[in-house]
């Protein structure tokens, strides 16, 4: 991959490569986006399979934190990590090494939790940089601020498909059931939907979900064709592409995933089907929304709660916006979002 034409082509300001053999270290960060403030994503971390795909992977993430940040009127840039590695071998070691790599870019870059980091990770990068939020003992896991966004935004998605927001007897099939995907359970289920479950790994949160809130467990392949209103895609990204559009049966997709749709073509394609789409981007801030929170000071729980709740308002608009023009979600959704980056900009 030539790294510079990448970076030019998404727009990138820097991007940071960490080897550190000692400490079992290899990560790239990428900072997007500044015009609104410092950039701020979290740090995730996967077993890619090279550089290249973890470089794929950074990119896209960071520029969507940019788009993600300005659309929830957030005074703050857009930008990511990976750390190249198997979750089960993440150490100390690793994460002060991180936090140690993260002051090189003096203050420009703000991480938090992510894929396969928590908040005892945040703590040891906090030992070596100030530049970090979502600690435990400020605003802690952001993952049911996210699940609350994204079942707010759901419920906008419902009322532009189905003339309601009520939730009771939809039928929501929900691929991917972490921490947000079981949290979104609770809520839907709270409101009386009929839920439909699907995970690849983690089976006790399965049980979890049809223990609670009475969900039909069906096969990780199956969920993509499940007959529901809406399929919420709560897992990694690109899963919207040209082998899935065929077989899904749903009215909606509104989910917590980063990167849903795979490219243009797809989310065109998507469109022709008369399937509405939730932008990844915009139905899942809740849990940026809090991390933000925290790192512009004196975080206020019941302010940051507003601002996620306010993803419904946001959702319907693009939504309403789409079936006015014809244009795709996904198309409406970067529009809207470069404006806010172009008005912070002037």
């Amino acid at each position: 991959m030539n790294v510079m034409q990448e970076i030019t082509k998404y727009g990138h300001e820097k991007i940071l490569f960490v080897n550190n053999e000692k400490a079992g270290l290899k990560a790239i960060i990428a900072v997007h986006n500044t015009v609104r403030g410092p950039a701020i994503g979290g740090c995730r971390l996967l077993p890619y399979a090279n550089e290249d795909e973890a470089l794929f992977d950074v990119l896209r993430l960071s520029r969507g934190m940019s788009h993600k940040n300005a659309a929830a009127g957030l005074d703050f840039g857009g930008g990511k990590s990976v750390i190249i590695a198997d979750p089960s071998q993440k150490t100390e070691a690793m994460f002060e090494a991180f936090g140690e790599a993260m002051n090189a870019l003096g203050g420009c870059y703000i991480t938090a939790e992510d894929v396969n980091t928590d908040c005892d990770d945040a703590l040891i990068i906090a030992r070596k940089t100030k530049h970090i939020c979502g600690l435990p003992h400020i605003s802690g896991d952001p993952s049911p601020f996210t699940a609350i966004g994204v079942y707010q935004g759901i419920k906008a998605t419902a009322k532009v498909a189905f003339g309601s927001d009520n939730l009771e007897g939809r039928t929501i099939a929900v691929q991917g059931v972490g921490k947000v995907g079981l949290d979104l359970c609770k809520h839907l289920a709270n409101e009386g939907a009929k839920l439909y479950v699907a995970n690849r790994k983690n089976k006790k949160n399965l049980e979890i979900a049809a223990e609670k809130y009475g969900a039909t467990i069906v096969s990780a392949d199956e969920i993509l064709s499940q007959e529901c209103d809406i399929f919420a895609p709560c897992a990694l990204g690109a899963i919207v592409n040209p082998s899935t559009i065929p077989n899904f049966n749903c009215k909606a997709i509104a989910g917590a995933a980063n990167n849903v749709i795979l490219d243009l073509a797809s989310g065109e394609a998507l469109k022709a089907r008369g399937i509405l789409y939730a932008p990844d981007f915009i139905i899942n801030a809740g849990g940026v929304i809090n991390a933000a929170g925290e790192a512009a000071g004196n975080y206020n729980e019941e302010e940051v709660l507003k601002k996620v709740n306010n993803i419904y308002n946001t959702v319907e608009h693009i939504l309403t916006e789409s079936q006015r023009t014809g244009e795709p979600e996904g198309v409406i959704a970067e529009r809207f979002a470069e404006e806010c980056i172009d008005a912070a900009r002037k």
